[in-house]
């Protein structure tokens, strides 16, 4: 009877040396997702939208402007936004553990990109209405312009601070 002979035969790995590439994981870098620096800009972005969004609401007469009205949506929805995963990142804290799904990543991801979009654009708005009232129209002693400013400089500072989120977020799905 004949017998069917393999016509590959197995080879020994070559042994390691130390000139092998290790392979390295992607560190937590301060502003991530699940660290400290994360925790601090998401902070940073509902306190500034917060105090925006007062300063906004205090107003009697933001409701008569569209801009002023998308502004106070826009910083509602940021401060939201920031707290819950202010909350999220404090739990990620306290338990020790990162975000490493992708799928949470890049819920993280879109959510800050969309934030910082209608945040970014309503205080652009804003600040287009606020310099018409006061440069142009020369009516700031009827409205509060002093408020408007403040909220839309503080509408720019959540933005500023939900950046650098958004790309530390997009980063971490992008090396992934």
């Amino acid at each position: 009877m004949s017998m069917v002979r393999p016509s590959v035969h197995p080879v020994e790995a070559p042994p390691l040396t130390d000139h092998a590439t290790p392979i390295h994981t992607m560190k937590d870098i301060q502003g991530m997702p699940g660290t400290l620096g994360g925790l601090l800009l998401r902070f940073l972005q509902f306190s500034f939208a917060l105090v925006s969004l007062s300063v906004m609401a205090t107003t009697s007469d933001f409701p008569s402007v569209t801009a002023f009205r998308y502004l106070v949506a826009a910083v509602s929805l940021q401060s939201l936004w920031s707290l819950s995963l202010a909350i999220a990142d404090i739990y990620a804290i306290l338990v020790r553990r990162g975000f490493r799904n992708p799928r949470i990543v890049s819920l993280f991801s879109v959510g800050d990109g969309i934030t910082s979009t209608l945040t970014f654009s309503a205080a652009c708005a804003s600040a287009g209405i606020t310099v018409l009232i006061g440069n142009d129209l020369n009516e700031c002693a009827q409205n509060h312009c002093s408020r408007f400013e403040t909220a839309t400089a503080m509408a720019f500072m959540s933005w500023f601070a939900a950046s650098p989120s958004f790309i530390l977020n997009f980063w971490t799905l992008a090396s992934k």
